[in-house]
């Protein structure tokens, strides 16, 4: 199943996040996909204002994971833009953040799909297309749901 709605400006994509950050749980992964400017870091800060992270998120571009406390558990936020493979990805010892067997808390992945096959099968998917300068349709779906 899929959930598509869209959002007019920043302002509504971070109220969007912030109200699906409060029915999340643990352990879960999230993907977030689309092009440059899309909307993905807007969408992470709004959820971890709405996961209760009381600092300022910032995309971790060049850091490549941030880790944030929120109101019961962390939250993990990974920007996968300047690595290119999952085998990168282990190299930098990112693989445990991705065992739901073992994570206590929840993963945001910006630019997942250039590290394909990190991912557990089970995890959330989120999409951003963009409409027009301000507009962008975000569609949600369970990847490896049966």
């Amino acid at each position: 199943m899929e959930i598509k709605v869209v959002s007019k400006d920043e302002k509504t994509t971070m109220e969007i996040a912030k109200r699906y950050a409060r029915s999340i749980k643990s352990p879960c992964v999230i993907s977030l996909i689309g092009d440059l400017g899309a909307g993905k870091t807007t969408f992470s800060k709004g959820f971890a204002e709405g996961f209760g992270v009381k600092e300022i998120v910032t995309s971790p571009t060049f850091t490549i994971m941030n880790e944030y406390i929120g109101e019961k558990m962390p939250l993990y936020h990974f920007d996968m833009y300047r690595l290119s493979s999952k085998e990168e990805a282990i190299n930098c010892g990112f693989e445990e953040y991705f065992d739901l067997t073992k994570l206590k808390g929840v993963v945001l992945v910006e630019w997942a799909e250039n590290v394909e096959g990190l991912l557990p099968t089970l995890h959330i998917e989120i999409k951003f297309k963009k409409i027009d300068d301000n507009s962008r349709e975000i569609s949600i779906s369970v990847k490896g749901w049966v």
